[in-house]
């Protein structure tokens, strides 16, 4: 079966969607709320993978910094979830939007059942005009929380699992840089951004460094993880920053935009 050419996955990731001071970026949840209805509204089908549960958490609890047991993390996650998701609401209902939750184990990727259920699930919400919001179950599951060689790393790999499932054309992972670079570009001012990668090897993996922002979990390496799987699928990936969600109209018109990973034929 072929692709949905009209249906785009969306990654956001915890530095998107929090300031620097660890706070919600209510600023950030507007636009990119915004872009995504009206990208919607263009005909697409949307569906939005969001991290930001444990930080968003740990902000309503007034908690000083990102919790370090799992059990701390996990209560945080369960507040954190409810809050994001009615932050989600009210944005997305300002545009008319109306959104559903998705939360995900491991194991309903893995078993066929479950897997198939899940399938009728998002393409009856977005044969509904719904946006689904994935994230995975945190406060259940300690997959993404705690393994360093994790299934769903700070959901990029999620996003590229959804994007499989769903059979979408296109992946859009928001970033808290504008893509890949030929070197860091925190570190090195110099450092030209990467436009388009067709094959993603060893080379291309030392290009990554080490982790993210301080306040998710997820650096270039698991987007490129991320990449490597939906692209070998057929699905185009493109990574950009999520500061500058309009840059997401670009790539929807084919432009360049961050760094594209185009997909495989298969």
């Amino acid at each position: 079966m072929g692709l949905y050419q009209n249906r785009i996955v969306i990654k956001v990731g915890t530095s998107t969607l929090t300031n620097e001071m660890g706070k919600n970026d209510l600023r950030s949840f507007d636009r990119i709320t915004c872009v995504l209805s009206d990208i919607q509204n263009m005909g697409y089908e949307v569906i939005l993978v969001s991290s930001g549960a444990i930080a968003v958490g740990s902000n309503k609890l007034n908690m000083k910094e990102r919790p370090s047991t799992m059990r701390m993390k996990q209560a945080a996650a369960a507040v954190g979830q409810c809050s994001i998701m009615y932050l989600y609401d009210k944005f997305f209902g300002d545009y008319d939007k109306t959104i559903a939750q998705i939360l995900l184990n491991a194991e309903d990727i893995e078993q066929e059942e479950k897997k198939e259920n899940l399938t009728n699930t998002f393409n009856t919400l977005l044969e509904m005009g719904i946006i689904p919001i994935v994230n995975e179950n945190d406060s259940v599951s300690y997959t993404e929380i705690e393994s360093d060689d994790r299934l769903f790393g700070d959901n990029d790999m999620l996003s590229a699992v959804v994007a499989v499932l769903c059979r979408a054309k296109l992946l859009i992972i928001l970033s808290d840089i504008n893509g890949l670079y030929d070197s860091d570009p925190r570190l090195h001012p110099n450092a030209k951004l990467i436009h388009r990668i067709d094959q993603i090897d060893e080379t291309t993996y030392s290009l990554a460094g080490g982790a993210g922002s301080r306040r998710g979990t997820g650096g270039m390496k698991t987007k490129l993880r991320a990449a490597e799987l939906a692209s070998s699928q057929g699905i185009d990936v493109v990574i950009t920053n999520g500061k500058s969600p309009e840059g997401i109209y670009e790539i929807v018109k084919g432009n360049k935009t961050g760094t594209l990973f185009p997909g495989k034929k298969v």
